[in-house]
């Protein structure tokens, strides 16, 4: 983590430098040439420094230890400064749509020197390397900060290529396209803003394991000695590289307390050696295993299976077990949200196995579908 965050402060004083060079030549040139849009576009080039040193703060603040009121650390920092660069965006893209629109109300004749051309096209080569660079770097990282400015660094690129292009249209024709093609990249920029920003939030607010890692690491459960099948993983996001969660696994009811005490540490090393996720609990289901096709526990496994089967709605079952001697039956069931009401789906479960089970008592727990 400490390598982690160095690398997204190496990178965002490139940034920096980048954008405070570019900012100094735009101003030089804009005074020198007496064009206002120049030295505006040097302005939003310190704007865009100014969100590097966002990283950088939000990046430090992250990297910080936990602590007794914060023992997860505070990773999700990162998601914090996200979301200030996404309003960053968000806000050219308001501000480029309201004076592009004023200039298709109120059009004013353009005037587009060659020295203005040489600068918007060094301009736009500079934002898309720095963008790229960024993203890159961002995407390697696990960076949606760092992903977050080379979006602005594309964006900014954008514009300045609508305006060249307008530039040069208004050359060859006479014609005056940039405030129109202004209003199309204003919200293409805050599409990208929205997106950046929904992305932070979804992290912040809690959003569904995506399934590569959530099968990936009931693999990697599964792969361990005694574990008969993974469900109901639950992970946290407290940042990037800061998943912690819990998982169940199905064990033999033989086993005793030191050989799954013993398994739950080979799990819970496993997991954070190829998944880098911190397993804190490790939840045990017991499973039947001295049983034969004739006795109760087969014929309600397979009535179970015959019920779910016609159940559009139930996605997965687990954990059964069946005391034949107290006549109790335990198990989970995961009812999909699509379901208008899942607690008649579970109802309809329970009273088919009760009609064909009468002597049982049945104890179902409705777990929710969060990860695949």
């Amino acid at each position: 983590m400490a390598n982690r965050s160095a690398q997204i402060v190496r990178t965002s004083i490139v940034g920096i430098v980048a954008n405070i060079a570019l900012a100094a030549f735009k101003a030089v040139v804009g005074m020198l040439s007496s064009s206002i849009a120049i030295v505006l576009d040097a302005v939003n080039n310190l704007s865009d420094a100014l969100s590097s040193v966002i990283t950088i703060v939000g990046t430090k603040l992250a990297a910080k230890a936990p602590d007794r009121e914060h023992p997860y650390g505070h990773g999700r920092a990162e998601y914090l400064t996200t979301i200030v660069i996404a309003v960053i965006v968000l806000g050219a893209g308001i501000s480029s749509i309201k004076e592009s629109i004023e200039r298709i109300i109120h059009p004013e004749q353009s005037s587009y020197e060659p020295v203005m051309l040489v600068i918007i096209a060094v301009a736009v080569l500079a934002k898309i390397a720095l963008g790229r660079y960024f993203k890159a770097r961002g995407t390697a990282l696990g960076s949606d900060t760092l992903v977050a400015s080379g979006e602005d660094a594309t964006m900014d690129a954008l514009v300045s290529t609508a305006t060249l292009v307008a530039a040069l249209v208004n050359k060859l024709t006479g014609l005056g396209l940039e405030a129109y093609l202004g209003v199309g990249i204003a919200i293409l920029i805050i599409k990208t803003g929205v997106e950046i920003l929904q992305e932070a939030l979804g992290k912040i607010i809690g959003r569904r394991i995506d399934s590569e890692t959530a099968l990936a690491i009931k693999e990697t459960v599964c792969s361990i000695e005694g574990v008969r099948g993974a469900y109901d993983l639950v992970l946290t996001d407290y940042g990037p590289e800061r998943s912690m969660g819990s998982i169940h696994v199905e064990v033999d009811e033989s086993l005793t307390a030191k050989e799954i005490d013993r398994m739950t540490r080979r799990i819970q090393h496993a997991v954070l050696s190829k998944n880098h996720v911190a397993i804190h609990t490790v939840g045990i289901y017991s499973v039947n295993t001295d049983t034969t096709a004739d006795d109760d526990t087969a014929k309600i496994s397979n009535e179970l299976d015959k019920i779910v089967s016609g159940e559009p709605f139930v996605l997965q079952t687990h954990g059964l077990y069946v005391d034949e001697a107290a006549k109790t039956v335990l198990f989970d069931i995961i009812v999909s949200y699509d379901a208008l009401d899942r607690g008649a789906v579970l109802a309809r479960v329970a009273n088919t196995l009760k009609e064909s089970f009468p002597g049982y008592k049945f104890t179902m727990t409705l777990d929710e579908d969060i990860s695949d």
